[in-house]
């Protein structure tokens, strides 16, 4: 019987220390690793080749003692890049006290050159994991891309053609861009980026540059439609665009008298009427002519017809001054500018104009050079006889 008692307290006593054991080891450090648990809230995010995904991830510690983890991200997607952050600073293990819970940041490069699709991501912390999903929303490319807002513009031949234009690279290095025009000869084209005339610009990755051009056609140009090929090209990658320019016609007039007599005389207080002959000489229509005039001081200047509705190119049509001068106006010679404007062009004549002395000022001039004669002759006839 003693030996009875004595093999069970031995067995007793090895049960004992056997279920010491696996408290103590194997439960305690299953326990710990499972007490870790990652969390946020989105698990699922839509991108565009380019951006960077972020997410709030939380390490909750549900244990009794502190845990520590290494952190990593694990997928089967190329060329992804991630950044694991907490405070500013980058990490890759963290620990956790009990009942508390660790903040940090994840940050997912979606590449510029992926193809378009559901791409998974798992976050580990040592045993504890979390699923992360990141839909790309369309195809990557790794390029360059000119893009211009409006492409045609319609003007005549003294216009400006302004266009705007976006410059986006879609590469994953920062790019010089030469900036070229292949016009034809005559044309002046200028490429303008902040406010300035350039050459060529620096554009980030995944960045984007606004540029404007401006063209101008040369004087002699004809009406009709002009392409304009522009590039931007660097070392690795160019974007071409295709630009229009509508010329309308030039505006072209001559304004002047029908004998093409820039002269006349006139009298002091008196009128003159002049006709003169608006001409236009380019190939667009003249419209909405009016006239204007620059004259002496007190005097006054009129046009019968005031207004001319168009003038057709190659077309001639009349139009009449009337020209008052001052009654105080001295003899002598006076300019007197007249103008004729339009939407398009405009064109000046400049008039001399002769003032001659008035006819009574003569007669009364000689009316007193006859009573001086009268009176010189008689006073040689009354004092000549003494």
């Amino acid at each position: 019987m003693l030996k009875f008692y004595r093999k069970s307290a031995f067995f007793l006593l090895a049960l004992f220390t056997a279920l010491t054991t696996v408290v103590t080891t194997g439960p305690s450090k299953a326990a710990a690793a499972g007490a870790l648990e990652l969390y946020t809230p989105y698990l699922e995010w839509s991108a565009a080749p380019g951006e960077t995904v972020s997410y709030s991830i939380d390490l909750i510690n549900r244990g009794s003692s502190t845990a520590s983890a290494g952190l990593s991200l694990e997928t089967k997607a190329k060329d992804w890049k991630y950044t694991l952050t907490a405070g500013g600073r980058d990490i890759s293990r963290i620990a956790v006290k009990p009942g508390e819970t660790q903040n940090f940041n994840l940050e997912l490069e979606v590449p510029l050159q992926v193809n378009k699709g559901r791409y998974s991501f798992t976050l580990k912390a040592d045993d504890s994991s979390l699923p992360l999903i990141v839909n790309v929303s369309e195809q990557g490319t790794f390029k360059t891309e000119l893009t211009v807002d409006q492409a045609n513009m319609e003007g005549h031949s003294d216009s400006t053609f302004t266009y705007s234009a976006v410059l986006r690279n879609r590469t994953t290095k920062k790019q010089t861009y030469a900036l070229q025009a292949q016009a034809e000869a005559g044309w002046d084209v200028r490429f303008k980026a902040d406010s300035n005339s350039v050459t060529s610009v620096e554009v980030e990755p995944n960045a984007e540059k606004s540029i404007t051009i401006e063209i101008k056609p040369p004087e002699n140009v004809q009406a009709g439609s002009f392409n304009i090929p522009i590039a931007a090209s660097s070392g690795e990658t160019t974007a071409n665009a295709e630009l229009e320019a509508v010329v309308t016609g030039t505006y072209e007039m001559q304004f002047t008298t029908k004998n093409n007599l820039l002269s006349t005389d006139i009298r002091a207080g008196g009128e003159r009427r002049m006709d003169f002959v608006v001409q236009n000489t380019g190939s667009a229509d003249l419209e909405d002519l009016s006239f204007s005039s620059n004259a002496p001081t007190g005097w006054e200047v009129s046009f019968e017809p005031s207004t001319i509705t168009s003038v057709a190119p190659g077309e001639s049509k009349q139009v009449q001054a009337i020209i008052k001068s001052s009654d105080k106006a001295l003899a002598g010679d006076y300019v007197v500018s007249l103008n004729a404007s339009s939407s398009g062009k405009s064109a000046a004549a400049d008039l001399r104009v002769t003032v001659k002395s008035s006819v009574l000022w003569g007669w009364i001039g000689v009316l007193i050079i006859l009573a001086v004669i009268a009176g010189i002759y008689y006073l040689f006839r009354k004092f000549g006889r003494r």
